[in-house]
């Protein structure tokens, strides 16, 4: 597995860590993209912020997460209080979350939305392709609505996948303001460069 984020002389300061004012930007490309949300956290704690999660993957790994805590001098309840982690386990149960989510702010008033396994839920073949196709739908208008008002990040692994529903990937990516393709290196590193302009490196990070 890939234990560092690559930097190469490009832009490695700590603004290469911010996500957009308003509007989404998707982070895709490898199979370690999901943990790569991670830490993105510390950032949002340490700015004074909150994060609301919105885990379709069900891969959030609250001990990975104390240990950043930890490594930062803090502990990990006031790490806890600033993240608030919400599960899906299907794609019908994401779309729900999705369109809840401004009613979740009102009680937990987030500064930036993090968002997993949208599209890659949608591909489940359990799932007649009308059901997910609108589901999806549904879903990606919510997306776009929070985009409207706050910061989204959404990380994505479709490539996993085998599946002619490839398309619901490309509108999440059409809808994107920002577009991130995460690739690993043969050194065993990850690099991150900017999908839609010059390429652009992130600060080293264990993964």
């Amino acid at each position: 597995m890939p234990s560092a984020l690559e930097t190469t002389g490009l832009d490695s300061s700590a603004k290469s860590w911010a996500l957009p004012v308003r509007g989404s930007a998707l982070f895709y490309g490898c199979p370690q993209i999901i943990r790569l949300s991670h830490y993105f956290l510390p950032r949002v704690v340490a700015d004074g912020k909150r994060a609301l999660y919105l885990d379709g993957a069900n891969q959030f790994d609250p001990l990975l997460f104390s240990r950043m805590a930890r490594e930062r001098g803090r502990t990990p309840s006031d790490f806890n209080r600033s993240i608030r982690v919400a599960r899906a386990f299907t794609c019908f149960q994401l779309t729900e979350l999705l369109v809840r989510a401004p009613k979740l702010l009102k009680t937990f008033p987030a500064d930036v939305v993090i968002l997993t396994a949208l599209p890659e839920l949608y591909f489940d073949e359990d799932v007649r392709e009308a059901d997910a196709l609108a589901s999806f739908r549904k879903a990606l208008g919510a997306l776009q609505f929070l985009a409207g008002r706050l910061p989204v990040a959404v990380f994505s692994d479709p490539s996993s996948f085998s599946t002619p529903r490839w398309k619901f990937f490309e509108r999440v990516k059409a809808c994107a303001a920002q577009v991130w393709k995460v690739s690993g290196q043969e050194d065993g590193k990850l690099l991150i460069a900017d999908d839609r302009a010059v390429s652009r490196a992130l600060p080293a990070a264990r993964i």
